[in-house]
C-alpha cells in the first residue's frame, strides 16, 4: 500500500470590491482593449481597507473544511503560500491556525506564483511520510497593495484572493489510478532573480516596496518552463498528456496559459480559466480557479488534474493528482 495524499475539500474568497477595466482606465495610461489583448483580464478583486491576506485565508480556509466536512480540530497543519503577508512575522498561517482554532503546525511557503505549488508538495511530504493525517492548503493574496501605479504595464494585471484545500492521508495500491497527489515536480532558478521582484524588503531598504516585472522575458521563460514541468510531474506519475481531463494553470495570462497548453498538445476545452475575472492572484490562483471549478462541477471522481505554476526566484513547478 501508498499512503497518498487526497482531496477532500476545496474553498475560496474574494474581497467584495471587483475593479473592472474600465475603471484602471482613469487611473492610469491604459485601456480595457490593451489590457484585454495582452492578458485577457477584464476584471480583478481588491481588497478592502484594513481587510488583511490573513482575513482571505481564514474564509477560503473555513470554505474549504466545510466542503470537505471537517471541522478545525481535526487538522493537523496549516501551510499557506503567499508573498503578501500581513507582518514580517508571525506567519499567515498561525494567524490562520489561531482564528480557526487548528491544531498542529502551521508556517508559510514563499515562492511568489509557485507558492501553491510548493506549497502542496510540502503538504504532500508531511502526509507520505507520515507526519500528518490531514493538512489544510491555502493560497491567499493582497497584491493590489505592491503595485507601482506609475507602471501601467504591471499595475492591472495584478488582484487579491484566496483559495484553500484540505488534503487527508489516504491508502492507495501505488499505481497512477490511486486518488491523491500522484507526482510533484518543483524547480527553481536565482540567476533569473531579477526579471520579477519587489524592489523592498526587510533587510535591503526597510520598505515594502513594489513589483517589478520584465513581462516579455518572464513570458519566454513561463511557456517554456510550465509545459517542461508539467511534462517531467507526468512521466513521474507513469501518465501523458493524453491522460490529462484538466490543467489548472497559475492564472497570470491568457497568452501564457493558451500557448503552454498548445505545447503540452492539450486542448483549452480541458484548461480551467479564471484569469479574467480574477487578474493575477499570484500563489491564490490555482485554488481559486480549482474552487470556481467546482462550483461549475466540471470535475468528476477519477479525473486527472495538473496544476502548474511559475513566479518570482524565477521559481516553478507542478503537481499531477487524481481525484
Amino acid at each position: 500500500m501508498t499512503r497518498r495524499a487526497i482531496l477532500r475539500g476545496i474553498g475560496h474568497y474574494l474581497p467584495a470590491r471587483i475593479v473592472e477595466n474600465a475603471e484602471l482606465e482613469k487611473r492610469v495610461d491604459t485601456s480595457d482593449e490593451w489590457i484585454r489583448a495582452r492578458s485577457g483580464i477584464e476584471r480583478r478583486h481588491f481588497a478592502a481597507e484594513g481587510e488583511l491576506t490573513s482575513d482571505l485565508a481564514i474564509h477560503a480556509a473555513r470554505a474549504a473544511l466545510a466542503d470537505a466536512g471537517f471541522e478545525p480540530a481535526e487538522i493537523d497543519a496549516v501551510v499557506v503560500a503567499t508573498s503578501t503577508p500581513d507582518t514580517t512575522f508571525p506567519s499567515v498561517a498561525t494567524i490562520v491556525q489561531g482564528a480557526l482554532g487548528t491544531g498542529g503546525f502551521a508556517f508559510d511557503v514563499q515562492a511568489v506564483c509557485a507558492g501553491f505549488v510548493y506549497a502542496m508538495s510540502t503538504a504532500n511530504a508531511f502526509i507520505q511520510a507520515g507526519q500528518a493525517q490531514r493538512v489544510l492548503v491555502i493560497g491567499a493574496e493582497t497584491f493590489s497593495r505592491i503595485m507601482n501605479w506609475e507602471d501601467r504595464t504591471t499595475c492591472v494585471l495584478f488582484g487579491d484572493g484566496a483559495g484553500a484545500v484540505v488534503l487527508e492521508a489516504g491508502d492507495g495500491a501505488g499505481a497512477n489510478t490511486d486518488a491523491g497527489i500522484l507526482a510533484t515536480d518543483l524547480n527553481s532558478d536565482g540567476r533569473f532573480r531579477d526579471l520579477l521582484y519587489v524592489d523592498g524588503g526587510v533587510s535591503s531598504t526597510q520598505t515594502t516596496g513594489v513589483l517589478v516585472m520584465q513581462g516579455k522575458e518572464v513570458f519566454r521563460h513561463a511557456v517554456e518552463k510550465l509545459a517542461q514541468t508539467a511534462e517531467t510531474a507526468l512521466a513521474a506519475a507513469g501518465l501523458g498528456a493524453d491522460d490529462v481531463d484538466w490543467i489548472v494553470p497559475h492564472q497570470a495570462n491568457s497568452r501564457i496559459i493558451t500557448r503552454t497548453a498548445q505545447k503540452m498538445g492539450v486542448g483549452m476545452d480541458r484548461v480551467v480559466m479564471t484569469v479574467q475575472d480574477h487578474g493575477n492572484t499570484s500563489a491564490a490562483s490555482i485554488p481559486l480557479a480549482l474552487s470556481v471549478a467546482k462550483e461549475q462541477q466540471l470535475f468528476k471522481p477519477g479525473q486527472v488534474l495538473v496544476m502548474e505554476a511559475i513566479g518570482g526566484g524565477l521559481a516553478w513547478g507542478s503537481v499531477v493528482l487524481r481525484l
